[in-house]
């Protein structure tokens, strides 16, 4: 059954919405890299550099002032910094793209006037600069943790598999909130508000070990927190990622994304009326 929008209504639809406009996609996320580096004498590699002066200031702030260790174990001082980048390179690539949804329509008005521009794909865009970012991010990491442990695990390569579940919550909520940011202004500042709460109530300065029996459980139904553990055994443990879970989490974030996506297809029509 296709909608009016030629969409399946089934979670079909969310790899239909890229495929049909990939070519659109990819040329708006070059734009959009390329832009905002535009006029800089260095260019993109300033996207190389920022993450690595952030790794250098938490490996000098918790491993040479603070002296943090991670959790009960007994590693390196920069261990602490490792796990802490790994975790803010997940939770911002849900943070940029969800706080930018509320206005994704609004800063983007011109193209709502066109028929035929697919309205949807501009969530796909922000994605799409997210993910070059964080990967920019990614290798900083892997160059930190091969100076610190000389050698990276294998286990580096399923990094994509682990990470392919909150790209698809990040675009289901990317979806709901750019339509509902149309409709209600407020809508951006809450959000602000809720991924800055994120930010401390996610296993980014902690692991979630370290939280007692009783509230772990509640801190699992955090859509970052699965990511980031996995990240973390993934990418520095060396740890085969937890399937069932992960299967778990593949299920629940299609889910996520279709219902995203169902909402903006059905309320996108009435943007011109509003805007």
């Amino acid at each position: 059954m296709l909608s009016n929008d030629g969409y399946s209504q089934t979670p079909l639809n969310i790899v239909q919405s890229f495929w049909r406009n990939r070519q659109l996609i990819w040329q708006m996320t070059r734009r959009e890299v390329v832009g905002r580096y535009r006029g800089s004498v260095l260019g993109v590699l300033w996207s190389f550099f920022n993450p690595l002066l952030l790794l250098c200031v938490y490996t000098f702030v918790f491993s040479l002032v603070f002296r943090t260790k991670w959790g009960e174990r007994a590693g390196s001082h920069a261990e602490f910094a490792i796990m802490l980048f790994a975790g803010l390179i997940v939770y911002s690539m849900f943070a940029e793209c969800v706080n930018r949804a509320p206005t994704l329509i609004l800063n983007n008005v011109n193209y709502v006037k066109k028929v035929v521009f697919p309205l949807e794909s501009l969530a796909w865009v922000t994605l799409g600069s997210t993910i070059f970012h964080s990967l920019v991010s990614v290798l900083v990491l892997l160059l930190m943790c091969l100076s610190v442990y000389s050698t990276l695990p294998w286990t580096v390569v399923l990094f994509p598999l682990v990470i392919a579940p909150l790209l698809l919550v990040i675009m289901g909520f990317s979806w709901f909130l750019a339509s509902l940011g149309v409709f209600l202004r407020d809508v951006g500042q809450l959000v602000v508000i809720f991924t800055t709460v994120l930010l401390f109530m996610s296993p980014i300065f902690y692991p979630a070990t370290a939280l007692p029996e009783s509230v772990r459980s509640y801190i699992l139904l955090n859509p970052l927190t699965f990511a980031i553990e996995q990240t973390r055994a993934v990418l520095i443990r060396g740890e085969l990622p937890s399937w069932l879970g992960l299967a778990s989490y593949l299920s629940l974030s299609i889910v996520v994304a279709w219902l995203g996506l169902l909402w903006f297809l059905k309320t996108r029509h009435g943007f011109a009326d509003v805007i």
